[in-house]
């Protein structure tokens, strides 16, 4: 089925922007190969990849872009990757929770809870993921592998879900 054929009906496309957030890919001492990642899985899953930004860890800013992206942009979905793990600098989940509506938080369990059958440590990952009007933000891990993997989780649960809260889906039962 195409990615734009669901329930037998012609559906437009989503609209996605991919964040990367890390210090290193921000001042060019990094080739950022997370975000282009996700880029490739998403079109590959039919939706229109809007923009692609690479910023530093600093929290005012991811909130600015995620605002920016969800209230005037109007992505039907924004994924972020990095800034997840322990570090003093890895504050994407804050910044995200700060510009969060409502929480969605069973996407992130279903991330970390399959990546344990990957590596233990996908326990240390505190990415959330919630939703800001009819946006559905996702906070993903930094490396290409663990967007990959996280991304092929969630992606078909996804669809439905941005069905839902933009209104042209009314149920999950099946």
């Amino acid at each position: 089925m195409d990615a734009k054929e669901r329930n037998g009906f012609e559906e437009k496309s989503f609209k996605a922007a991919v964040i990367t957030v890390s210090d290193k890919g921000a001042r060019g001492e990094r080739v950022d190969e997370s975000g282009p990642a996700a880029k490739e899985m998403l079109e590959e899953a039919g939706y229109e990849v809007v923009e692609t930004l690479i910023i530093p860890d600093e929290p005012e800013e991811l909130k600015t872009e995620l605002i920016r992206l969800a209230d005037e942009v109007r992505a039907d979905l924004v994924v972020t990757s990095g800034g997840t793990g322990f570090s003093m600098r890895d504050q994407t989940p804050e910044a995200t929770l700060a510009v969060a509506d409502r929480l969605a938080p069973g996407i992130a369990e279903a991330i970390r809870y399959q990546s344990m059958a990957v590596t233990n440590r996908a326990m240390l990952s505190r990415g959330v993921s919630v939703i800001r009007r009819q946006t559905v933000i996702v906070n993903l891990p930094g490396s290409p592998k663990a967007v990959r993997e996280s991304l092929g989780y969630i992606l078909d649960s996804l669809d439905h879900g941005i069905r839902i809260l933009r209104g042209s889906a009314s149920e999950c039962a099946r």
